[in-house]
């Protein structure tokens, strides 16, 4: 089945979808990567992997302050144990699904629980790693996780869904990601685990991981809550922009482009340039140019925004 046919709604991402799988084609094309490079992306992407993703749980750490625990082993004054330890928890799942990271890979229920494990190890030893036995609400939601009986039951038929669906990889981890977070199969840890396997799902496939920014953890809520209507749009932008953030620091680093890209208001201020701040920071947005976040600031390239101009006066 192709993705446009999925009974889902997902509305306008057609023209964002293909820019990413021609970006995708572009990092394909350097494989393999040297070693010295991947080295270095990869240390400071996973810093901000586990930085965000623990942010967006409620973590107080900062970016510089969960590095130093990561990387230096030190004690950030004024921060709970707790905090430390999701740091180094996070960080140690990561290792482990990078390890699994691998083309023929199928996902098993066994390490979905292995995940969860590392997640709430030195936490919480009483329930990591083991499925939920009695109901659970979530503060914000607009839905009841199904009842804790069929936990078990649900979580294989997502298993076997994931491991025979013919959707492009993009549209299946959005669906993958949601449909974890309404099983909600935990107690505790449930949206660090979704984010690490719906990542372990894009990294098989070539993808490097998608990072959720803690700045779009309102968003992220509200896109979820609308895929329990059957509205996967807002899901998918999240996880597009994510995607596209990460293909665009890989390429840039390694086609010295990465400074091509600049703030918004940076471009929209040079001489006779005819759009305003306001408009291009809606085109990214809604991913109709090619940009990504940074912190609250969208970065994109005057290269971007002319191609995008150019088309739509093509179309006319």
């Amino acid at each position: 089945m192709k993705w446009q046919e999925y009974p889902y709604h997902f509305e306008g991402l057609e023209t964002y979808l293909e820019r990413i799988l021609q970006k995708k084609e572009e990092l394909d094309k350097l494989r393999p990567i040297p070693s010295y490079a991947l080295k270095s992306i990869k240390e400071s992407m996973t810093i901000e992997w586990t930085y965000n993703s623990n942010s967006i749980e409620g973590n107080t750490l900062t970016l510089q302050e969960t590095k130093m625990v990561i990387e230096e082993g030190f004690t950030i004054k004024g921060k709970s144990l707790r905090e430390h330890f999701e740091a180094v928890n996070h960080q140690d799942a990561i290792e482990f699904i990078e390890n699994l990271a691998t083309p023929d890979y199928i996902i098993k229920e066994k390490d979905i629980l292995d995940v969860h494990a590392l997640v709430l190890q030195k936490i919480e030893k009483d329930f990591a790693g083991r499925l939920r036995t009695s109901g659970v609400r979530i503060a914000g939601a607009n839905f009841v996780p199904p009842n804790a009986l069929k936990v078990s039951d649900f979580l294989t038929e997502l298993i076997d869904w994931t491991n025979n669906s013919t959707l492009e990889t993009l549209i299946k981890v959005a669906i993958f990601h949601h449909r974890f977070v309404w099983i909600h199969p935990f107690f505790d840890g449930n949206g660090r685990t979704t984010r690490l396997l719906f990542n372990l799902l894009l990294m098989k496939d070539g993808y490097p991981p998608a990072i959720i920014l803690k700045n779009d953890r309102k968003k992220y809520y509200d896109a979820l809550n609308n895929c329990n209507h059957g509205d996967y749009s807002k899901l998918l932008l999240l996880i597009l922009q994510a995607i596209e953030r990460s293909l665009n620091i890989y390429l840039g680093s390694l086609n010295n482009t990465y400074d091509d890209y600049q703030e918004i208001s940076n471009i929209v201020s040079e001489p006779n340039f005819p759009y305003g701040q306001e408009y291009i920071s809606l085109l990214a947005r809604q991913g109709k140019i090619d940009a990504f976040k940074e912190g609250r600031n969208w970065l994109t390239s005057k290269k971007a925004v002319t191609d995008y101009m150019e088309k739509r006066q093509r179309k006319r």
